[in-house]
C-alpha cells in the first residue's frame, strides 16, 4: 500500500485545507456529511483526516510521493496541528511523550482486510527508526526490528479476495527505548493465526506467502536437498486458480526473508530446520488416503501413494510405519484400556490436515519466539516502551464462524477500551484546565462484551463447557444451550428466541444466531465451532512427531513424550483467545494509546476510486461517528493561548499589531470586542475552549476577509515604500552621474588642452633643433669643402713635384689595391655567413661580386666536400655499413622499383623475428657456413597451385636457406654460387624470383615484405662469394624455369582488390596471373 500526496507547511491546520481536517469540527455532523467530506479529501489525494488526535487513513492503492527523509525532517518535532494530518504526525506525537515525557506508548492500528494496517504499521516503525538515535549498537537493533516484519510478513500472511498481502494472524510488538529514546530491543505477541488456511482457503485465494517464496526462490541444490519441484500445482495445498501475485516477484522476496533471518541472527541450521518443515506441510497435503472395506461391513483407511509418506518421513528423520500407523488408526482409551480403532477415510484426511495445521501453528510460534530471542533486552535496565498493535478488524462476511466471533469480539473490546480512554482523557483535559465537566452519554459495548466473555453465562464459557461435556457433542446442542442462557439477552437473537417472540425472519436460519454488535448485527453459523475451539490434534499423531529425530519438530510435540502424564485436557481456542485478549487489554491500559483507523475505499483495489457504500459499512464498524461524538460533546474545539492570539489578532484593534500584555486577556479583549457570547467559549488554565464549530468557522472566515484588506495594505504599503526606495536610488544615482560626467568631461578638456600644449611644445623644440641642425650641416659643409680643397690643393702639389714617377704604374696600383679590398671583404663576409655543418645542408651566401663567381663555386664544393668528410669521421662503422647497402639498394632500385621510396627510410634491421623465434633458428643458422645477414618469414609459392606456404629465411654471407615454420626443420639450402640472376615485378609487392644454375630442382618463386632489403643483401653477398654481379630483372612480365616446366608470370592490375598482397592465379600449366594493386 502507498499513501497520500506532498503537504506543504502551514501556519495553521486550518489554512488551505480540503474538506475539513479535523471532523470535530464538522458541521453539520451526520453520517452523509462525514462521508461527504473523506470522499472530497480522498479525491484531492488527501487520504489522512483527523478526529482529535486520532488518524483516519484511506488506503490509496496508489504511490504517492509523501513519503521518505524529506517528509520525515518536515513532521519532526513539530506540533500536531501545525502540519497538514500524517500517520508521521502521530508517530512523532508518541515517540516524543515517550522520550521528554516519560510515557508509556502505544499505536492501535485497526481496519478491516486491504485497508493498510500491515503498511501502516510500517511506517510507524520506520519513523520511528529514522528519528531515534544513531551508533552501531542502535543501528543494529533498529534493523533487526524491521526485519522481523518481512519474516512475519512471508509466514503470516496470504493474499485474499480483498488484500494481496493480508496479515492472517494479530501483531502486537512492544518496542522497548533507553532513558534517551534509543531502541533497545523488543517483543512481540501474536494473535490467533488463520492456520485452517493452510488446508483449505476460497477460490482466488492464496496459501501463506512462505510456500510460493520458497518454490520460486529456493536454490537448485535446497529443492534438491528437499525434494521438491518449483510447479505449485504439484502439490496439493497449494492447487489454485492463482499462484503468482502482480507486481510481486516471489524469488526475490525469499532473498529479502533469508536476509531478514540472518540480519536477526538465526543459525544456518535453524534455517534449514525451517525450510524442511515447511516442505513437511506441502508434503503431508500430497498424502492421499483412501477407504477400503472390511470383512466386518466397516471401511478403513489406507495410504494410497507412499512416495509422498516416505518424502516426508526422510525429512524428519522417522519410520515409515509409525506415520502411516498414525494417520490411519487411532488410540482411544476406555475405563482405564487403550483400544486402537482403524479411521475412515474422512478420519484419516481430517487428522493429517489437523497434523499439517498444528504443524505450521506451532512453526510460526516458534519463529515469533526465536525473534523475540534476538531482539528482546538483556540485562536489567530501566527502559520504556511503545506498543504497536496490527489486528484484525470487524468482520461481518456471508458465512461467519468461529474466526469472526472471536475478530469481533476483540475489537468489542477495543472499541470499550477506546470509548473509555477518550472520555477519560477528555474529563482528565477538563479538570486540568479547570472547566466544569459533564457527563457524556454514548453507548456503552460493555454489555456485548460481556455476553460474548462472561465466565459463567458467556457464549465462549457455553462453548467450552459444551466441548468439554460428555456425551453426544454437537453443535446444535450448543445452539440450545444459547437459546436457554442468552434468550433473554437483548443484543442475541436465534431462530427459536425469535419464535419464542412470534417473530417471523426468514434471514436467519435454524443452525446459526445474531450477535448485536456495536458495528451492526452479525450472523454466526455454529458449524464447526466445536471442532475449532477444541483445536485438538490426536494423541497418536505427537506421539508419532515426537519420535522423529529431527530437533525442531520433536521439540514441537512435547506432549507426545510418553513419560509424560498429561492429566489436564489443553485450554480451548477460545479460552486462549480471551486470555491473551485479556492480556493485551491490560497491556494498553497501562500505556498511553495512540489510534490508526485504516479504511479500504473499494473491494476491488482500485486507486482513486471511492465506493460510498463500502466506507459508509466501515464508518460503522469502526464507530468513527461515536468517536466524534465523544470528542465534540461539552467544546468542541480548544487551543492555548499562544497561537490562538496570533492567529486572531488581526481582528481586533486593541491586539493588532502586538498585544503587551497576558495572552489570556488579549483573547478575552478580542472575542469582547467580536461580541462572541460568553456561553459560547470558556477560558481554561492554559487553553481557550470553544463550544460550537460554527463559532470557529465564524472566526475563521472573520479572519480571511481582514487578511484581504491586511494584504492590500501590506501591498499598498510594498508599493509606496518600493516606489519611494526606487525614486530616491534614482536621485542619488543620477546625482552620482552628473558628477562623474562633470568630472569626465573636465578630464577630457584638460587632457586635449594638455595634449596640444605638448604638440606646440613639440613644435618649437622640433623647430629649434631644425634651425640648429641646419646651422651645423652648413658648418660640416664649409668644414668638408675646406678639407677637399685643402686635400686638392695638397694632392695637385704632390702629383705636381712627383708627376714624373706616378704616370707608368699608378692605374695598376690602384687596381690591385682596389681588388685586394674587394676580396678581402668577400672573404671575410663569407667567413661570417658559413652555412650550418650538416650535410645535406645545401644553402650558401649570395654573391654580391660576379668577377669571383668561379672562386665562389669551388670554394662551395670544397665547403661541402669537408662537410662530409667530417660527417663521414663522425659516424660509426655499423651505420656506415647500413648507409652503404642503402646506398647499393639505391643503385639497384631506384627509379625502377615502386616499392624502393617506402623501404629508404626504413633501416635495414635483418632481424624480423620475434625473440623467442630469433633464439630458436639462431641455434640452426650457427650451424650454417659464413656471416649471418638476415632471418625472416617469407611465403614460398607452390609451384602447383600458386598457394603460399610460409617458410622462415636464414641468409648467410655464404648460402641462403629455407626452413619449415613448424618443425624447424631446414628444406632448401642453396649455396650463393647456384643463384645466377633474380626477377620481380616494377609494382610495390612482394613477389620475386630466384633463378638457379642448370642441374637443380629449378627456380624458386618467394614472397618477401621486405624485398628491397633482402635482394639488396643477396646482391651483394653473391658478388662477395662469387665476385660477378649477377642480373637483376624488374619487369611486369618474366618466366620462371621449376624442375621440367618453365611457367610465365604476368602481373595484372586489379583495381577493387582488398589489401595489399599479391594474389595468384593459375590460368593453365604455362601461365600465372598476379593481381596487385
Amino acid at each position: 500500500m502507498v499513501w497520500q500526496p506532498t503537504m506543504s507547511k502551514k501556519s495553521s491546520y486550518l489554512d488551505n485545507v480540503v474538506g475539513v481536517d479535523d471532523m470535530v469540527l464538522l458541521e453539520p455532523l451526520t453520517d452523509e456529511s462525514l462521508l461527504t467530506n473523506l470522499k472530497e479529501r480522498f479525491n484531492k489525494n488527501e487520504i489522512y483526516t483527523y478526529i482529535g488526535n486520532v488518524v483516519i487513513s484511506i488506503n490509496p492503492y496508489k504511490m504517492l510521493p509523501i513519503y521518505g527523509q524529506t517528509k520525515i525532517n518536515e513532521y519532526r518535532n513539530a506540533n500536531f496541528y501545525e502540519l497538514s494530518p500524517h500517520i508521521y504526525a502521530i508517530a512523532d506525537e508518541a515517540y516524543r511523550s515517550l522520550r521528554d515525557r516519560n510515557k508509556d506508548q502505544c499505536v492501535l492500528i485497526t481496519g478491516e482486510s486491504g485497508s493498510g494496517k500491515t503498511e501502516a504499521s510500517k511506517l510507524v516503525m520506520s519513523y520511528i527508526a529514522a528519528v531515534c538515535g544513531k551508533g552501531e549498537a542502535v543501528n543494529q537493533v533498529k534493523e533487526q526490528l524491521l526485519k522481523s516484519n518481512p519474516i512475519l510478513e512471508a509466514f503470516g500472511n496470504a493474499k485474499t479476495i480483498r488484500n494481496d498481502n493480508s496479515s492472517r494472524f494479530g501483531k502486537y510488538m512492544d518496542i522497548e527505548f533507553d532513558f534517551k529514546g534509543d531502541p533497545l530491543g523488543g517483543v512481540i505477541s501474536n494473535y490467533l493465526l488463520e492456520k485452517s488456511r493452510v488446508v483449505k482457503r476460497l477460490k482466488g485465494e492464496r496459501n501463506f506467502h512462505i510456500f510460493y517464496q520458497l518454490l520460486a526462490g529456493g536454490s537448485s541444490e535446497l529443492l534438491e536437498h528437499l525434494n521438491m519441484l518449483r510447479d505449485c500445482n504439484r502439490y496439493i495445498y497449494l492447487i489454485s486458480d492463482k499462484t503468482s501475485l502482480n507486481g510481486v516477484n516471489d524469488a526475490a522476496s525469499f532473498d529479502t526473508v533469508k536476509a531478514a533471518m540472518n540480519i536477526i541472527g538465526f543459525e544456518k541450521s535453524e534455517v534449514d530446520s525451517v525450510w524442511e518443515m515447511v516442505a513437511v506441510v506441502l508434503k503431508l497435503g500430497n498424502i492421499t488416503l483412501k477407504a477400503e472395506p472390511q470383512s466386518s461391513g466397516m471401511d478403513e483407511c489406507y495410504i494410497n501413494d507412499l512416495k509422498a509418506l516416505r518424502e516426508v518421513c526422510s525429512l524428519i528423520d522417522l519410520d515409515e510405519s509409525i506415520l502411516e500407523q498414525a494417520l490411519c488408526s487411532r488410540t482411544v482409551q476406555a475405563r482405564g484400556e487403550k483400544v486402537k480403532t482403524t479411521l475412515t477415510a474422512a478420519q484419516g484426511s481430517y487428522a493429517r490436515d489437523a497434523l499439517a495445521k498444528n504443524l505450521y501453528d506451532r512453526l510460526f510460534n516458534w519463529m515469533v519466539k526465536r525473534i523475540n530471542e534476538s531482539i528482546q533486552v538483556r540485562g536489567k535496565v530501566q527502559k520504556k516502551v511503545m506498543g504497536v498493535l496490527d489486528i484484525y478488524g470487524f468482520e461481518i462476511f456471508k458465512d461467519n464462524s468461529f474466526e469472526q466471533l472471536v475478530i469481533n469480539y476483540c475489537n468489542e473490546k477495543l472499541q470499550q477500551l477506546f470509548i473509555e480512554i477518550t472520555l477519560k482523557e477528555e474529563q482528565q483535559e477538563y479538570i486540568r484546565e479547570g472547566i466544569k465537566w459533564t457527563q457524556i452519554e454514548f453507548f456503552n459495548n460493555a454489555i456485548i462484551c460481556d455476553l460474548i466473555e462472561n465466565n459463567k453465562k458467556g457464549i465462549l464459557a457455553m462453548l467450552d463447557e459444551e466441548c468439554l461435556r460428555p456425551g453426544d457433542i454437537t453443535e446444535m446442542t450448543f445452539l440450545q444451550k444459547l437459546n436457554q442462557i442468552c434468550s433473554g439477552h437483548q443484543h442475541f437473537e436465534s431462530k427459536e428466541t425469535q419464535s419464542s417472540k412470534f417473530i417471523t425472519d426468514l434471514t436467519l436460519p435454524v443452525n446459526c444466531f445474531r450477535v448485536q454488535h456495536y458495528a451492526g448485527k452479525v450472523m454466526y453459523n455454529v458449524t464447526e465451532f466445536i471442532d475449532k475451539n477444541n483445536d485438538l490434534l490426536y494423541r497418536d499423531l505427537s506421539k508419532a512427531m515426537w519420535q522423529a529425530k529431527h530437533k525442531l519438530i520433536k521439540s514441537f510435540f512435547s506432549e507426545g513424550d510418553p513419560h509424560k502424564t498429561l492429566l489436564k485436557r489443553p485450554p480451548t481456542a477460545g479460552f486462549q483467545f480471551k486470555a491473551s485478549v485479556n492480556v493485551l487489554m491490560k497491556n494498553l491500559l497501562a500505556k498511553n494509546p495512540n489510534y490508526i483507523r485504516c479504511i479500504k475505499p473499494n473491494d476491488t483495489k482500485s486507486p482513486a476510486y471511492f465506493e460510498d457504500r463500502v466506507v459508509q459499512t466501515q464508518i460503522k464498524y469502526l464507530g468513527l461517528m461515536e468517536n466524534v461524538r465523544v470528542r465534540r460533546a461539552g467544546y468542541a474545539y480548544r487551543h492555548h493561548y499562544r497561537p490562538c492570539l496570533e492567529r486572531y489578532k488581526m481582528l481586533c484593534k486593541q491586539t493588532w499589531p502586538n498585544w503587551k500584555g497576558n495572552e489570556r486577556d488579549g483573547i478575552k479583549t478580542l472575542l469582547i470586542e467580536l461580541n462572541v457570547p460568553l456561553e459560547e467559549y470558556a477560558f481554561g488554565q492554559t487553553k481557550i475552549f470553544i463550544r460550537n464549530p460554527q463559532t470557529l468557522f465564524d472566526l475563521e472566515e472573520r479572519r480571511r476577509l481582514q487578511m484581504g484588506f491586511l494584504v492590500t495594505m501590506i501591498q499598498k504599503t510594498y508599493r509606496g515604500w518600493k516606489c519611494r526606495t526606487h525614486f530616491l536610488l534614482m536621485k542619488k544615482c543620477q546625482i552620482i552621474i552628473a558628477a562623474k560626467f562633470r568630472a569626465y568631461n573636465q578630464q577630457k578638456k584638460y587632457k586635449n588642452m594638455r595634449k596640444a600644449a605638448i604638440v606646440f611644445q613639440a613644435c618649437i623644440r622640433g623647430w629649434k633643433v631644425r634651425k640648429l641642425q641646419r646651422a651645423r650641416k652648413q658648418e660640416k659643409i664649409y668644414a668638408a669643402a675646406v678639407t677637399v680643397i685643402a686635400a686638392g690643393w695638397r694632392g695637385y702639389q704632390v702629383r705636381k713635384q712627383n708627376r714624373k714617377y706616378f704616370k707608368s704604374n699608378a692605374s695598376r696600383i690602384v687596381q690591385r689595391f682596389i681588388i685586394s679590398s674587394v676580396i678581402q671583404n668577400y672573404l671575410l663576409g663569407l667567413k661570417n655567413n658559413l652555412p650550418s655543418m650538416s650535410p645535406t645542408d645545401r644553402s650558401w651566401p649570395p654573391l654580391r661580386f660576379h668577377f669571383l663567381s668561379k672562386t665562389d663555386e669551388e670554394l662551395k664544393t670544397v665547403f661541402c666536400r669537408w662537410k662530409c668528410k667530417k660527417y663521414r669521421e663522425g659516424i660509426s662503422s655499423q651505420r656506415k655499413e647500413e648507409l652503404e647497402e642503402k646506398q647499393y639498394a639505391s643503385e639497384l632500385f631506384k627509379d625502377k622499383k615502386a616499392s624502393y621510396s617506402s623501404s629508404v627510410p626504413q633501416p635495414f634491421k635483418g632481424q624480423y623475428l620475434d625473440n623467442q623465434k630469433k633464439i630458436k633458428y639462431q641455434k640452426l643458422a650457427s650451424g650454417m657456413e659464413g656471416k649471418l645477414l638476415m632471418m625472416d618469414m617469407i611465403m614460398k609459392i607452390n609451384r602447383k597451385d600458386g598457394k603460399n606456404s610460409p617458410r622462415i629465411l636464414i641468409m648467410t654471407s655464404r648460402n641462403f636457406a629455407l626452413a619449415d615454420a613448424k618443425s624447424s626443420q631446414i628444406k632448401t639450402m642453396i649455396t650463393m654460387n647456384k643463384i645466377k640472376g633474380i626477377s620481380m615485378s616494377e609494382r610495390r609487392d612482394g613477389l620475386f624470383v630466384l633463378h638457379l644454375v642448370e642441374n637443380s630442382e629449378g627456380d624458386l618463386l618467394l614472397s618477401s615484405n621486405h624485398l628491397v632489403e633482402l635482394t639488396t643483401k643477396l646482391h651483394r653477398s653473391i658478388m662477395d662469394a662469387t665476385q660477378q654481379v649477377i642480373n637483376v630483372k624488374i619487369q611486369d612480365e618474366f618466366s620462371v624455369k621449376f624442375s621440367k616446366d618453365t611457367i610465365a608470370v604476368k602481373f595484372m592490375t586489379e583495381i577493387n582488390k582488398n589489401g595489399n598482397r599479391p594474389v595468384l592465379k593459375k590460368k593453365n600449366s604455362r601461365l600465372f596471373e598476379v593481381h596487385v594493386l
